[in-house]
C-alpha cells in the first residue's frame, strides 16, 4: 500500500522517516535558512516564462513546465468556496500552522539543473520499492545527477533514509523532463530509492496528476519543483504558479483528498471540517501588503494569483527552493524564513474545492 505515512515534514511515498514527509511532523527547525548558500549556478535563470492572467481558473504555462496545469491557474477572481470560513475556521481551532503557528519557510530542497551533457548515474529500488504499487516510476533507470549535488538533508549523495526524506529534484532542460526520487541514497555507483518519479515538463497533466490515488514524491501527487519558488523567479518579478504547503498530519482531514491532488499521506483529523489534502488556499484579495519589501510583495501576488496547494505532513507551512542553484540569492531578494510568520490561517480562503475522494491507496496510473 503506497502512503501509509508516519514520517516528518516535506516527502513523498510514504514510510517511517522522521524529518521528511507524510508525516506528523517532527522537523520543527531546518528552515532558518536566509538563502546564503551561493555556490555557483546550475541554473537556467528564472524559471518562469509568463502567465495569461484571467482569474477564472483558467490554467495556463507558469513555472517550469511549458503547458498549463492545475497548480498554474489563475484562482484570483474566483469566490471563495462554500465550506472556506469552516474549512478555515477549523485549522484555526487546532492550532493553525505547524512550528508554533508561524508561517515559516523551509529552504532546504535544492532544485538542480541538468543538459545531455550532464553525467548520468543509474537509479535501482530499495527492498519494497514503492511500497510494491505502480505509483513510481520503473527502475532501474539512467538520472542525470550533475557534479556537486546533493541529496535534501546531506552535504552529498548519502543520507539517513531512516530518519529523512532524502529527496534529490533534478531538472533535464534538453529532455525537458524532472526527475525526483524520494527516500535515496548512493550505495556504490548508483543511487538507491524507495520512490523514482518522471515529470514532463511539456505536459499538461490532469486534475488528478500522474492517475487517481497515486503518489509521487510529494504526498499528494504533485511535482514538488514545480510548486517551489526560486530566488530567481521573485527576482524577475513573478512566480507564475501554486506554491506547495504543508500541515501537521493531525490537522487534515482523515481519509480524503480533493483534486488537484491524487494522493494523501497520512491525515488524521476527525474533524469533518478540517482541510483536505489537495485543498487550495489563496491569500485574500485585501490582505494589506504595505509592511513588506518587493521580493516579498512578489510571493504574496502568487499566493493571490495561484493561491496554494496542500501537498505534504509536517511542521514548517512553506517550502522555497534552496538557492544554491539560482543566480539570485535569497538574502538578495530580501526573503527570508521568517518573512512571512505573522500571516495568519485567516489571512487565506478556501477556492476552486472540487469533491472530496476517498482514500484508498489504490493507483491507477494515467497514461
Amino acid at each position: 500500500m503506497i502512503g501509509c505515512d508516519s514520517g516528518g515534514t516535506t516527502g513523498g511515498t510514504g514510510g517511517t522517516t522522521t524529518t521528511g514527509s507524510q508525516s506528523t511532523g517532527s522537523k520543527t527547525t531546518g528552515s532558518q535558512s536566509t538563502g546564503s548558500q551561493s555556490t555557483g549556478s546550475q541554473s537556467t535563470g528564472s524559471q518562469s516564462t509568463g502567465s495569461m492572467s484571467t482569474g477564472t481558473g483558467v490554467p495556463s504555462p507558469g513555472g517550469l513546465f511549458t503547458a498549463a496545469e492545475p497548480w498554474t491557474k489563475d484562482v484570483s477572481g474566483l469566490q471563495p468556496a462554500g465550506q472556506s470560513s469552516a474549512i478555515i475556521g477549523a485549522l484555526e481551532s487546532m492550532g493553525g500552522w505547524g512550528n508554533g503557528n508561524n508561517f515559516q519557510i523551509d529552504f532546504t530542497i535544492p532544485v538542480f539543473y541538468a543538459d545531455a551533457s550532464t553525467p548520468r548515474m543509474t537509479v535501482d529500488g530499495v527492498s519494497g520499492y514503492c511500497y510494491d504499487g505502480p505509483d513510481c516510476d520503473p527502475v532501474p533507470l539512467q538520472m542525470p545527477i550533475p557534479p556537486g549535488s546533493n541529496i535534501e538533508g546531506s552535504n552529498d549523495l548519502t543520507c539517513d533514509t531512516g530518519n529523512n526524506d532524502c529527496h534529490i529534484l533534478v531538472v533535464e532542460t534538453s529532455e525537458k523532463k524532472l526527475y525526483e526520487l524520494y527516500n535515496t541514497s548512493q550505495s556504490g555507483n548508483q543511487l538507491l530509492a524507495l520512490g523514482a518519479f518522471v515529470w514532463d515538463l511539456q505536459k499538461a497533466y490532469p486534475d488528478n496528476l500522474r492517475g487517481e490515488q497515486c503518489t509521487s514524491a510529494d504526498a499528494a501527487g504533485f511535482p514538488i519543483a514545480g510548486l517551489l519558488p526560486t530566488a530567481d523567479e521573485v527576482k524577475a518579478g513573478d512566480v507564475h504558479h501554486a506554491l506547495r504547503f504543508i500541515l501537521p498530519n493531525a490537522r487534515m482531514k482523515d481519509g480524503v483528498y480533493v483534486h488537484p491532488a491524487g494522493h494523501a499521506g497520512g491525515p488524521s483529523s476527525s474533524d469533518p471540517n478540517a482541510p483536505p489534502y489537495g485543498v487550495r488556499f489563496r491569500l485574500k484579495p485585501d490582505f494589506d501588503e504595505t509592511p513588506y519589501n518587493a521580493g516579498e510583495k512578489v510571493i504574496l501576488k502568487a499566493l493571490k494569483t495561484y493561491g496554494m496547494l496542500l501537498s505534504d505532513g509536517g511542521n514548517i507551512a512553506l517550502t522555497f527552493a534552496d538557492d544554491r542553484t539560482t543566480a539570485a540569492k535569497w538574502d538578495e531578494v530580501g526573503i527570508t524564513a521568517q518573512s512571512f510568520n505573522s500571516i495568519a490561517v485567516s489571512d487565506f480562503e478556501v477556492v476552486d474545492l472540487g469533491p472530496e475522494i476517498v482514500l484508498t491507496y489504490d493507483c491507477v496510473r494515467n497514461p
